[in-house]
């Protein structure tokens, strides 16, 4: 996995590059990380999540369109657990975690709206593989998705900095 890189060098070099304008909080042990978008869009219902993270990824990253919602977890410790060991770099959630204590001793990088302890419904209610659109940005499988503490870049080509 390529984790020698910042955000601000790779926009640097390619300032065309979409930059999410959410300001999410970051939880696991990786602060940086990245790879080719997978996506999810449910509200309160993390059955799809689940799924995916439980399923063999190259390094893949989730993108979770959880609408904005706080008010249910999408991901919490066991799901992010099994995330990493299927080989998962991580996941964008724009909604709510829990287990932000447990998260934060995973090898795995998560950015998230908050917490919630309250757990989510597990139906398997919504969509995968689909473009998602959040924060001014366009999240679309198969594309390139940078994270680090400044933030998070989309790319349909990888970015490498000068």
């Amino acid at each position: 996995m390529y984790t020698d890189f910042s955000t601000a060098d790779l926009i640097d070099a390619a300032p065309d590059t979409p930059s999410c304008n959410v300001q999410f909080r970051s939880f696991g042990r990786r602060a940086r990380f990245c790879g080719r978008i997978r996506t999810v869009r449910c509200f309160r219902d993390n059955g799809l999540v689940k799924t995916l993270l439980n399923s063999h990824s190259d390094g893949e990253v989730l993108v979770v369109d959880g609408g904005g919602s706080l008010d249910s977890a999408l991901i919490g410790d066991l799901i992010a657990t099994a995330g990493a060991a299927n080989g998962w770099a991580g996941a964008v959630v724009y909604g709510a975690v829990r287990d932000s204590e447990a998260l934060n001793e995973i090898d795995f990088g998560i950015k998230a709206l908050g917490t919630n302890p309250r757990k989510s419904d597990k139906a398997g209610a919504g969509e995968t593989d689909a473009v998602l659109s959040f924060g001014g940005t366009e999240f679309v499988p198969g594309h390139f998705l940078y994270s680090d503490a400044d933030g998070i870049l989309v790319s349909p080509q990888p970015v490498r900095a000068g």
